[in-house]
């Protein structure tokens, strides 16, 4: 039965750098796109902040991210060093514009400022740019040693060491956010927190910190950031299997689509 499903190696390569094209283009669209339309659709000067705005900026994150595992099959060392340039160029791209928003997000919660009580989940996405960037960071200096040797092999070695050095201060921040995250989720369930659609906020900014964790844990070779990468690993699964049962319990009754 796998053996169906077995395409070999030069087509799936093949189709994966046509749906990373895609989602890279669509990706750039709406990192742009979306939150310019949520500045220009409306008086936003007294609007919260709200940790959905991070969601449009992510995706070149993640193209950045996929985009260091596909680097290393382009034969040509010349296209490989452009692929990776582009893919250093859209992790600045994500970052610059996460950096904005997440500055916004948490100056407005450090002032005593929350989303709505069924949208304190949410506050759990500022974790999904600090993990992502954390693994594109960290994969793309792998890739780096392949296409800086000899005379610019320290140009790797830089990049090697940028990403160890954002990857721990961009760690202990994602640390940070994630107690605050802990903290006003235990209080919102106390003031009666319910089920809502926000609660898939945490699964996959989780997902980031585990790849996030991997990545750095294998730059710096510490077996307790693997271990850690494991314990996310099963938050994440639990996280889903709870979301996913509550979402389908929600649909078949109809209540989680009422107002």
């Amino acid at each position: 039965m796998a053996s169906l499903f077995y395409v070999g190696d030069g087509p799936a390569l093949w189709i994966a750098a046509v749906l990373w094209t895609i989602g890279t283009g669509l990706g750039l669209a709406t990192c742009v796109w979306i939150p310019r339309r949520m500045i220009t659709a409306g008086d936003h000067r007294n609007a919260a902040p709200l940790p959905a705005r991070l969601m449009p900026v992510v995706p070149p994150m993640v193209s950045a991210s996929t985009g260091a595992l596909l680097a290393p099959h382009i034969a040509s060392i010349e296209l490989r060093l452009l692929f990776l340039r582009s893919c250093y160029v859209l992790f600045a791209i994500s970052l610059t514009l996460g950096a904005i928003a997440l500055a916004m997000i948490c100056r407005h919660l450090l002032r005593g400022g929350t989303p709505p009580l069924q949208a304190v989940p949410t506050v759990r996405i500022t974790l999904g740019l600090v993990g992502q960037s954390i693994t594109a960071a960290n994969l793309l200096a792998v890739d780096a040693g392949s296409v800086f040797t000899g005379a610019h092999a320290g140009i790797a070695a830089d990049l090697v060491a940028f990403g160890i050095a954002y990857g721990a201060s961009a760690g202990l921040f994602g640390v940070v956010m994630f107690a605050a995250a802990t903290t006003l989720t235990v209080r919102a369930v106390r003031q009666g927190l319910t089920f809502s659609l926000t609660w898939w906020s945490f699964t996959w900014p989780v997902g980031t910190c585990v790849t996030g964790a991997t990545a750095l844990g294998t730059a710096l070779g510490w077996g307790v950031l693997h271990a850690l990468a494991v314990c996310q690993y099963a938050l994440l699964v639990t996280a889903w299997a709870m979301a996913a049962t509550r979402t389908m319990h929600g649909s078949i009754s109809g209540r989680i689509f009422a107002p």
